[in-house]
């Protein structure tokens, strides 16, 4: 691939752009459906957008004492984060910036935006975002941990840290949704963690913080910071659509056209996003303790079970 191909492909399709506009979009599923589970009409199809706009256009406000060049430049290290993270995936086929060992690195950027959340807690100067974004790196040692053996089970299965490895091994040997569900359950409900979403939405805790590590980011700051978060919900649906539900390949046609390929790997990213939220709209948020006791009583016994299977069905033979 050339200067220009790449270019064109980090910055259009299926990079900066492209996300930037699923980004919006899921926003919008998200907010629709929730509002329809809770009797609300839910917004119109372009409000992200215009919020997004708006909120560009918002005065930026530092609180006294607060280091306003880290908070300028928090939110652009999130959404920088999990847009290189997406361009290692194998949405159009094999990544031109993808390398054996990508998996492993599309997750520790995957990581970085909740890292920043509490980077951006103790710039602010703020008793509230203070304690969000400890909360927030609290969480990220319990789920962090299952999520990342549930994510280790495929790689296993196939030999290889790649994901596009992965996805071609499945072409070969079917879906890994099939034989790893247990996988694919705590593998959700860690993403759903990760992304702070209801019902692990604990570190924003409205009620208690404001809105947490949110509380003192205003103007584009928050307008930035809600693109990496959305940003970050379309990538995770993506990589488990691709490691758990063979990403762009169909049933008796392993490599598709790549027009075809993108629409099945952005169905079955919309398929697990849909799940995810269903979950925010049906449960309400839970404890610290609470969470604390379900991640290492639950999904983190859950997780080893799964890669206790793997490697057992591997060392006989299998597939």
């Amino acid at each position: 691939m050339d200067a220009l191909s790449t270019l064109f492909y980090a910055l259009v399709f299926p990079g900066f752009l492209f996300l930037a506009s699923l980004a919006l979009l899921f926003q919008y599923v998200d907010r629709k459906v929730v509002a329809r589970v809770q009797g609300r009409i839910g917004p119109p199809l372009l409000q992200p957008l215009a919020d997004f706009v708006k909120l560009l256009g918002k005065e930026v406000i530092s609180p006294e004492g607060s280091d306003s060049r880290v908070l300028s430049a928090a939110p652009l290290v999130a959404l920088a984060a999990v847009f290189a993270a997406f361009l290692l995936m194998p949405v159009l086929g094999p990544s031109p910036l993808g390398f054996t060992g990508d998996l492993p690195v599309a997750l520790y950027l995957l990581t970085l935006p909740t890292v920043i959340m509490l980077v951006v807690g103790f710039a602010s100067k703020s008793a509230y975002t203070s304690l969000g974004g400890a909360r927030a790196v609290t969480l990220l040692f319990i789920y962090e941990v299952p999520f990342y053996l549930a994510l280790l089970a495929p790689a296993i299965a196939a030999g290889s840290w790649s994901m596009g490895a992965i996805v071609e091994w499945q072409s070969a040997n079917g879906l890994l949704v099939l034989s790893q569900p247990l996988a694919l359950a705590v593998a959700l409900v860690g993403l759903q963690a990760k992304l702070e979403r209801a019902p692990f939405d604990i570190a924003e805790a409205e009620t208690e913080l404001i809105a947490g590590p949110w509380t003192e980011l205003t103007g584009r700051r928050l307008a930035v910071m809600r693109l990496s978060f959305d940003a970050a919900l379309v990538a995770g649906c993506v990589l488990v659509a691709l490691l758990f539900l063979g990403g762009g390949a169909l049933p008796g046609d392993p490599h598709p056209y790549w027009l075809v390929a993108v629409a099945v790997v952005l169905l079955k990213a919309f398929l697990v996003a849909l799940v995810l939220i269903v979950v925010r709209a049906a449960f309400g948020r839970l404890r610290v303790d609470q969470f604390s006791s379900f991640g290492w009583r639950v999904l983190a016994p859950a997780a080893v079970l799964q890669v206790f299977v793997v490697l057992v069905t591997v060392g006989g033979g299998w597939p």
